[in-house]
């Protein structure tokens, strides 16, 4: 991926976290922890992956996407609102009454959701059977579903994953966040799901561990996706990102999983994320979008590779 274009999508994004705050803080309530910490996911995942079109969201032939972890609706809407599925000036309007963007997806309401979710497994269920229902309608179509580390502790997404891999469903690339924490706190203290990677091989998926913020590795992990097309394997990405990444005081903090900022806390979210696009703009932002709080671990391989 050139320099170029690294730099349209980290703009993309820096857009989409200004959106995240602005509506979470009009709404007084919402989840942008997670929402900022997966929405450079979001944003290479809609701007060079998926085949779908904002002119026709309705299209048979489109891929899918579920967002499983429905709470981040505030980065999912951003991103849609930003490809003109519908307009950008009615994100504002995040969980007030009347609004068609509540404060969980509604594929009844909102152009480009292609599935209602909130109730945490559920959703990647739904894209276990979209996914094998395009197989037997011989549909090139594939299907992507986005999960939550705290979410994966459901034991729904366990029969899921067995569902995938009997189904051979290689046209399914799932991608779980993995930002250490959820709701209660820590993950590990809620209920320690490691070695998540493992768990997933034994289950028969194909599996690559990337930094979830870095759009190099984003490229590699759909890369990976494509070449075990035929594999008879579903895919998972499990990606390691920060909760909050881009507003300093919400970095690694379990507490803003789900509520909105206040004016104070706003306006100065706000200048963090203005100050990063100047950086990016002028090109004096670092290639890899992780903030200096970031401290999560990854293996390597024999050549650095992270795992």
């Amino acid at each position: 991926m050139t320099p170029e274009r690294i730099k349209e999508l980290k703009l993309f994004a820096n857009t989409a976290r200004r959106h995240i705050v602005e509506d979470t803080h009009a709404a007084k309530s919402g989840h942008p922890g997670g929402s900022l910490g997966a929405i450079d996911y979001m944003t290479y995942l809609y701007n060079e992956e998926m085949r779908v079109d904002p002119k026709n969201p309705q299209d048979p032939d489109r891929d899918r996407f579920v967002l499983s972890k429905g709470h981040c609706a505030p980065g999912l809407y951003a991103v849609l609102g930003q490809l003109g599925f519908f307009p950008e000036e009615d994100l504002i309007t995040l969980r007030k009454v009347g609004s068609y963007l509540q404060g969980h997806p509604n594929m009844n309401t909102t152009p480009g959701v292609d599935f209602s979710t909130g109730s945490l497994g559920q959703g990647y269920s739904a894209a276990c059977g979209m996914a094998n229902a395009a197989k037997l309608m011989k549909k090139d179509i594939n299907v992507y579903a986005l999960l939550g580390d705290g979410e994966i502790e459901e034991g729904l997404v366990w029969e899921a994953s067995e569902y995938a891999a009997h189904y051979k469903l290689d046209n399914l690339c799932i991608a779980v966040d993995i930002n250490g924490l959820q709701i209660d706190g820590s993950t590990k203290d809620v209920m320690n799901m490691e070695p998540i990677d493992e768990k997933f091989e034994a289950f028969g998926f194909n599996v690559i561990k990337i930094k979830g913020a870095d759009y190099n590795e984003l490229e590699k992990a759909f890369a990976f996706f494509h070449a075990c097309r035929d594999s008879g394997k579903p895919t998972v990405i499990l990606m390691t990102t920060v909760k909050g990444n881009g507003v300093s005081y919400m970095e690694n903090q379990a507490g803003w999983h789900g509520k909105g900022p206040n004016d104070e806390e706003c306006a100065k979210a706000l200048a963090e994320i203005d100050a990063v696009r100047r950086m990016i703009e002028s090109g004096e932002e670092s290639g890899t979008a992780y903030p200096a709080s970031f401290s999560l671990t990854f293996r390597t391989d024999a050549d650095g590779a992270a795992h």
